[in-house]
Protein backbone atom coordinates (compact mmCIF):
# COMPACT_ATOMS: atom_id res chain seq x y z
CA UNK A 1 0.00 0.00 0.00
CA UNK A 2 1.38 3.67 -0.79
CA UNK A 3 2.34 5.59 2.00
CA UNK A 4 -0.33 8.48 2.55
CA UNK A 5 1.01 12.32 3.38
CA UNK A 6 -1.06 14.01 5.86
CA UNK A 7 -1.12 17.70 5.70
CA UNK A 8 -1.08 19.04 9.22
CA UNK A 9 -4.56 19.99 10.26
CA UNK A 10 -3.41 22.96 11.82
CA UNK A 11 -1.47 25.32 9.31
CA UNK A 12 -0.22 27.89 12.43
CA UNK A 13 2.14 24.68 13.82
CA UNK A 14 4.53 25.24 11.01
CA UNK A 15 7.59 27.15 11.85
CA UNK A 16 8.03 30.40 11.18
CA UNK A 17 10.71 33.34 11.63
CA UNK A 18 10.40 36.89 12.75
CA UNK A 19 12.69 39.84 12.36
CA UNK A 20 12.06 41.79 15.71
CA UNK A 21 13.47 45.40 16.43
CA UNK A 22 11.86 46.69 20.10
CA UNK A 23 12.21 51.13 20.73
CA UNK A 24 11.75 52.80 24.04
CA UNK A 25 13.72 52.19 26.82
CA UNK A 26 14.65 48.70 25.97
CA UNK A 27 18.42 48.86 27.50
CA UNK A 28 19.49 48.38 30.93
CA UNK A 29 16.31 47.14 32.52
CA UNK A 30 17.56 43.80 31.72
CA UNK A 31 14.99 43.00 28.32
CA UNK A 32 17.53 40.74 26.86
CA UNK A 33 17.87 38.45 29.59
CA UNK A 34 13.85 38.39 30.20
CA UNK A 35 13.57 37.70 26.55
CA UNK A 36 15.67 34.90 26.37
CA UNK A 37 13.64 33.84 29.20
CA UNK A 38 10.09 34.18 27.52
CA UNK A 39 11.35 32.45 24.76
CA UNK A 40 13.23 29.38 26.42
CA UNK A 41 9.51 29.03 28.16
CA UNK A 42 7.66 28.86 24.90
CA UNK A 43 10.09 26.65 23.08
CA UNK A 44 11.35 29.67 20.67
CA UNK A 45 14.84 30.39 18.93
CA UNK A 46 16.93 32.87 17.97
CA UNK A 47 18.59 35.52 19.47
CA UNK A 48 18.22 39.13 20.83
CA UNK A 49 20.93 41.85 20.91
CA UNK A 50 21.28 45.50 21.79
CA UNK A 51 21.56 48.17 18.66
CA UNK A 52 23.68 50.84 18.64
CA UNK A 53 20.53 53.50 18.54
CA UNK A 54 18.95 52.24 21.70
CA UNK A 55 16.35 49.77 20.43
CA UNK A 56 16.65 45.80 21.21
CA UNK A 57 16.68 43.21 18.23
CA UNK A 58 16.00 39.79 18.21
CA UNK A 59 15.07 36.92 15.28
CA UNK A 60 12.79 34.71 16.67
CA UNK A 61 11.38 30.97 15.09
CA UNK A 62 8.42 28.88 16.20
CA UNK A 63 5.40 28.69 15.53
CA UNK A 64 2.91 31.15 15.04
CA UNK A 65 1.15 30.38 18.31
CA UNK A 66 4.13 30.99 20.34
CA UNK A 67 5.80 33.56 18.60
CA UNK A 68 2.22 35.42 19.12
CA UNK A 69 2.96 35.01 22.86
CA UNK A 70 6.34 36.43 22.65
CA UNK A 71 4.88 39.39 20.48
CA UNK A 72 2.56 39.91 23.01
CA UNK A 73 4.80 39.94 26.11
CA UNK A 74 7.20 42.35 24.15
CA UNK A 75 4.65 44.77 23.83
CA UNK A 76 5.32 45.04 27.71
CA UNK A 77 8.88 44.08 28.11
CA UNK A 78 10.07 43.37 31.51
CA UNK A 79 8.88 45.71 34.63
CA UNK A 80 11.24 48.80 33.77
CA UNK A 81 10.94 48.93 30.32
CA UNK A 82 9.05 51.40 28.33
CA UNK A 83 7.98 49.77 24.97
CA UNK A 84 7.03 52.60 22.62
CA UNK A 85 7.18 50.32 19.07
CA UNK A 86 7.71 46.65 17.87
CA UNK A 87 8.55 46.70 14.77
CA UNK A 88 7.93 42.75 13.07
CA UNK A 89 8.44 41.22 9.88
CA UNK A 90 8.64 37.86 8.66
CA UNK A 91 11.48 35.95 7.27
CA UNK A 92 13.22 32.33 6.07
CA UNK A 93 13.65 30.08 8.87
CA UNK A 94 17.29 29.40 9.74
CA UNK A 95 16.73 26.61 12.04
CA UNK A 96 18.76 28.11 15.22
CA UNK A 97 19.45 25.42 18.25
CA UNK A 98 18.82 27.87 20.97
CA UNK A 99 18.38 31.11 21.82
CA UNK A 100 21.22 33.19 22.86
CA UNK A 101 21.80 36.66 23.69
CA UNK A 102 24.40 38.23 21.28
CA UNK A 103 26.72 41.14 22.10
Amino acid sequence: MPKQIHQSPHPETSMKHFNITVSGVVQGVFFRASTKAQANQLGITGFVRNQPDGSVYLEAEADEASLKILLDWLELGPANAQVNNVDVEEDSVRDFAGFDISK
